[in-house]
């Protein structure tokens, strides 16, 4: 019987990371193991539960980027043939507010996890996410914004993600092993946390449409400009990474067709409302942060000429898609905090 291939998710519980899982689990054979904290919410794996307990390819691993001992066993366990280090602090505004945090998880949490696995599984594929938040305050003169354009990150975390850039691509070169890097622009779609700012509005939308808040949305910065992707062309992006001839060292933008500012990503928003006559908007100044990245247009080619990646799914499906996930959720009769 040929041994299992077994593939490795930090941050399993995340966005990406549990539209990573549907994937592999509806297009591999692989088992898939994910790396989460003891207390980490499992809403996004709600659906899998049935699989978790019944250990149908499915399998939860107790650690934290934090605990190099709990790394050691988890690795130690999987022995992983494949790698997703998505786990990371990685909402933007929290890190003003905690950049040791957002420092210490994302930069010295990658290197833990890579260490381990030079010690334990060299010959590993590994994906290490980095984001388009290092390149920060892009003149318009540099854009779209290759590979090659200088790191300017604009926030904590953006500086914590260039660590993590580094780390990677460090690992790769020193060590032999087969890492290749990520910077993946703006990706959201169902399961979306409501930090950030299409999820938050889609969330005000629905509460609003049930009657659980006034009719205004409280929004931070809206004229960023953004490229929008969707989460599930996004976990698509990985597995390919990872699969078609992936070259020890190299890094990748990564990104959708789509373009337009946050306010746009709103109005679109607003428009697929029943209660679109009667929403205003008001500028909550604590959603602004101290710098803002405002212009994110990306060059993907080199990735998409290396895999023959594409987007699939159109920007107005991934906002319907966000927006009935909210209003599920409103239905089922949840409680969320006001941000």
């Amino acid at each position: 019987m040929a041994q299992k291939t077994n593939a490795l998710i930090t941050g399993i519980t995340g966005m990406v990371g549990s539209h990573l899982t549907d994937y592999l689990l509806e297009n591999t054979d692989w088992d898939v193991h994910g790396l989460c904290r003891w207390r980490s919410p499992l809403n996004n794996l709600e659906h899998l539960v049935d699989r978790i307990n019944n250990k149908d390819r499915v399998f939860l691993h107790y650690g934290d980027l934090n605990d190099l001992g709990s790394l050691y066993n988890v690795v130690g366990k999987i022995k992983p043939d494949y790698v997703f280090h998505l786990a990371a602090q990685s909402y933007p505004q929290v890190s003003f507010d905690s950049p040791v945090d957002t420092l210490n998880t994302n930069i010295l949490g990658t290197a833990r996890i890579l260490d381990c696995l030079k010690n334990l599984k060299k010959d590993a594929t590994i994906h290490v996410c980095s984001s388009s938040e290092v390149f920060g305050k892009v003149p318009k003169e540099f854009t779209p914004i290759n590979e090659d354009i200088a790191f300017h990150p604009a926030s904590p975390y953006a500086i914590s993600k260039v660590g993590t850039d580094l780390v990677g691509r460090y690992y790769a070169q020193a060590y032999g092993m087969t890492i290749v890097t990520t910077r993946m622009f703006t990706h959201t779609g169902p399961r979306r946390g409501d930090v950030f700012a299409e999820s938050t509005f889609a969330k005000q939308i629905a509460m609003i449409e049930e009657g659980k808040i006034p009719p205004v949305i409280m929004v931070g910065n809206l004229d960023s400009l953004r490229t929008w992707c969707d989460v599930r062309d996004a976990a698509r992006a990985y597995y390919m990474l990872v699969t078609i001839n992936p070259i020890a060292g190299e890094y990748y933008n990564i990104g959708g067709d789509y373009h337009c500012t946050v306010r746009q990503m709103l109005d679109y928003l607003i428009s697929q409302s029943s209660a679109k006559d009667k929403i205003k908007i008001e500028v909550d100044t604590e959603r602004l942060r101290p710098i803002d990245a405002d212009l994110q247009i990306p060059d993907t080619s080199k990735f998409r000429n290396h895999t023959g990646w594409k987007p699939q799914i159109s920007f107005e499906q991934t906002m319907q898609n966000l927006l009935s996930y909210w209003r599920e959720r409103v239905k089922r009769g949840e409680s969320f905090l006001n941000r």
